[in-house]
């Protein structure tokens, strides 16, 4: 997957805009863990190629997109699977926008959803507002291919919005900013030089994108903007509704709102890392984003091979917790708005884990080093003088304390002094206690003693 935050053009020299001051706040850094809603008119369809073990050919890449959110444009390929699938279910005379009638999310309860994002462990929120095919998800006075006016007949981001602020936990928008099929009529997009050629960069689509973008800030105060995509490069000046001035504006509004990196400008928040492996703890606050499934959208294509299992979940968590970023998992929502049976079993399992270990979770940094490379595998966080002892595989039975730590360690495991043990080479062992054998991982915090 590309990163988004050195594509930076254009390139406007003395006459560059000024941005704001770039910060990412304690709360966001502390939170740890986000949840992505990804629901649309994709959602209709809910279908994509499941890819195979090691995927499709780079040029097949687009016409098989294995993102079921990305279902308006596989559809436009002739001879695409969607193309194909697509005449066979609606027939060709129903295009893709059509598809918005079908749409009634019948049994979406936004309490009872975001109750079980909360009760996984999210302490941020972000659902869809706009993906790249253009339907707004709010009541938006910019178009009526809005959720409001067409399909479903509710404002769903003022649902959502509402049942975040209830449950105590931030609220963040996704909006694709510089991707709408809606009101572009490019040819489909089949390549990665496609995704920035083939769409719309002038000045009044700039001005639609901001519009719309000012009515989320105005009505929802999001604590996060999650841009997707870039920018519309005739909205990137020092115009006042270029992305500075509106960035500017947002930060006055939601004082303590943070941003990502995928505005196509000199200017960003946090990192983004989508489906990627980050190898090493990073300097500045990052997020790592993928599906419970290789989709973000809904893709009924998928099951089991393809979605996380608990204790995968849990890992990764723990693994992007320890390099310093969070993660932003996301559940994908069928039509009616019900969340998959095998996506709510991987989210209770964490929501259990989490309800046992949060603390050595939320709100810790860092500790000097994120794992050991040789060894059980165990990864490391740390919050005040506590360091926290992530072990993979617990089933091992002891875990090697480093240096740093087998010299002053009292370990707890499980509100319980673990033992300690000491090898005849000298090293430090702490004994997992065997009630936390079968964990997925098993956590013991070191202490100065």
């Amino acid at each position: 997957m590309m990163n988004f935050e050195t594509r930076t053009g254009p390139d406007f020299g003395s006459a560059a805009p000024v941005y704001p001051e770039a910060v990412v706040p304690d709360w966001y850094r502390d939170a740890k863990l986000g949840f992505f809603v990804h629901w649309g008119l994709y959602s209709v369809p809910a279908w994509a190629v499941a890819h195979p073990e090691g995927g499709v050919p780079t040029e097949d890449a687009y016409a098989w997109h294995q993102y079921a959110e990305w279902y308006g444009n596989t559809v436009r390929i002739e001879g695409s699977p969607s193309w194909r699938r697509h005449q066979e279910l609606y027939g060709p005379g129903r295009s893709y926008e059509d598809l918005a009638e079908l749409w009634d999310a019948s049994a979406f309860d936004a309490d009872a959803f975001v109750a079980e994002l909360v009760g996984a462990g999210a302490r941020y929120i972000v659902p869809t507002t706009k993906h790249h095919e253009g339907f707004c998800l709010w009541d938006t006075e910019t178009t009526t291919f809005n959720s409001a006016a067409r399909g479903p007949r509710r404002d769903l981001i003022a649902e959502f919005h509402d049942a975040t602020r209830r449950a105590g936990a931030r609220f963040g928008v996704y909006f694709s900013g510089a991707l709408d099929w809606h009101v572009g009529d490019h040819s489909p997009i089949e390549s990665d030089t496609d995704l920035f050629r083939h769409r719309r960069n002038d000045d009044a689509f700039a001005r639609y994108s901001a519009r719309q973008l000012e009515e989320l800030v105005a009505r929802f105060s999001p604590d996060v903007l999650w841009n997707d995509i870039d920018w519309p490069d005739g909205g990137k000046g020092a115009q006042e509704y270029g992305v500075a001035a509106l960035l500017s504006r947002y930060f006055d509004a939601v004082p303590g709102g943070v941003v990502n990196d995928r505005w196509g400008v000199p200017f960003h928040g946090f990192l983004t890392r989508e489906y990627t492996d980050v190898p090493d703890i990073l300097d500045v606050p990052w997020e790592s984003t993928r599906g419970l499934g290789f989709s973000f959208g809904y893709n009924q294509d998928e099951d089991e091979r393809h979605t996380l299992a608990g204790p995968d979940l849990i890992r990764l968590l723990v693994d992007v917790v320890s390099k310093n970023g969070n993660l932003l998992i996301n559940v994908g929502p069928d039509a009616q708005g019900r969340i998959p049976d095998l996506q709510r079993a991987t989210m209770r399992e964490l929501g259990a884990w989490m309800s046992s270990n949060g603390d050595a979770v939320y709100g810790t940094r860092p500790w000097i080093r994120a794992e050991e490379r040789v060894g059980a595998p165990r990864r490391y966080t740390t919050s005040g003088a506590a360091v926290h002892v992530h072990a993979f595989d617990p089933t091992v039975g002891e875990i090697d304390l480093p240096p740093e730590l087998a010299g002053r360690a009292a370990v707890w495991a499980d509100g319980q002094r673990a033992d300690i043990a000491e090898r005849a080479d000298g090293t430090t062992v702490a004994v997992i206690p065997a009630g936390l054998r079968a964990e997925p991982v098993a956590v013991l915090t070191v202490e100065s003693r």
